[in-house]
């Protein structure tokens, strides 16, 4: 099967080789979470020539076509505007065998579920932002936003991996509620097991919650049992070219764990797909 896909956004980051990186990184992930190869990409790119000069542009696509070599496609192209911000991103073309097409609307009761990347890059751009991140913590963000998730297509080949999904701007709360109502389950989540970036705590303590979290919380925190604030801002935060969501069940198990360790991942479980009940929260976040 063709799948295909497309994502932009403005700059989170100051150097424009590094933002087209990220945005080229963040595009092709729903690429990889249908279990699919890419293909070809176009570019989708506007400029404020009044502004900035075309040379720093050009930096910005360079960036992009670093990834798309390194996803092994070619950047094929694509179209530009005269705009008020700089904005990229790429439309993704790829392909994925009909019996390894991968939705985030077939989980099952009794998946495990991980997650392939730390939570934190809403919040950690946020206090670059603000100018408050020390030098190490964005150089952690920048490497985990221009991770890409290749993994995808190869976890697509296993029975029994029921659904993935990519976490991005509506937060791993937004993201397994979407999973549970396509799928018609619930879920609980061991807060202590979800992994999260160093240091997080203490810029939400500084004020660097983004104004995202706050509106993903006000759009599906229904959906959610009740938490602290600072759970809360973590498992609302939006990501940029964040994780995998993996939904596996006990017959892949084995092949999961082997195709992971194999890959360079160290995972724990962060939780587990649960019968609805319509008398309980939809994602269940255990903090104890």
């Amino acid at each position: 099967a063709v799948i295909s896909t497309t994502d932009f956004f403005m700059p989170i980051v100051d150097d424009p080789f590094t933002f087209g990186r990220i945005a080229a990184t963040n595009a092709i992930s729903d690429i990889y979470a249908m279990g699919g190869t890419p293909l070809m990409a176009i570019a989708i790119f506007g400029w404020p020539l009044d502004k900035l000069p075309p040379e720093v542009g050009q930096q910005v696509i360079e960036g992009g076509r670093s990834v798309c070599q390194e996803a092994g496609m070619m950047l094929a192209g694509g179209h530009s505007i005269d705009s008020p911000e700089p904005i990229f991103g790429l439309a993704v073309t790829g392909r994925v065998k009909i019996e390894h097409l991968k939705e985030n609307s077939k989980a099952q009761v009794g998946d495990q579920i991980y997650l392939t990347k730390p939570l934190g890059i809403g919040i950690l751009t946020t206090a670059q932002k603000q100018k408050k991140i020390t030098n190490e913590d964005e150089t952690r963000a920048i490497d985990t936003m221009c991770q890409l998730n290749d993994i995808g297509c190869k976890l697509a080949t296993i029975d029994g991996i029921n659904a993935i999904t990519d976490v991005t701007g509506f937060g791993l709360g937004g993201h397994l509620s979407e999973v549970c109502l396509g799928s018609n389950v619930a879920a609980v989540i061991d807060y202590n097991k979800v992994p999260i970036l160093p240091n997080i705590k203490d810029y939400l303590a500084n004020g660097c919650s983004p104004g995202g979290a706050q509106r993903n919380f006000d759009s599906y925190g229904h959906n959610l049992s009740p938490m602290s604030s600072e759970v809360q801002s973590i498992i609302c935060d939006p990501q940029t070219s964040g994780g995998l969501l993996i939904m596996v069940s006990d017959s892949a198990q084995a092949a999961f764990n082997e195709m992971m360790t194999e890959a360079g991942f160290n995972l724990e479980k962060i939780g587990e797909i649960i019968k609805l009940d319509n008398g309980k929260p939809l994602v269940q976040i255990n903090v104890e």
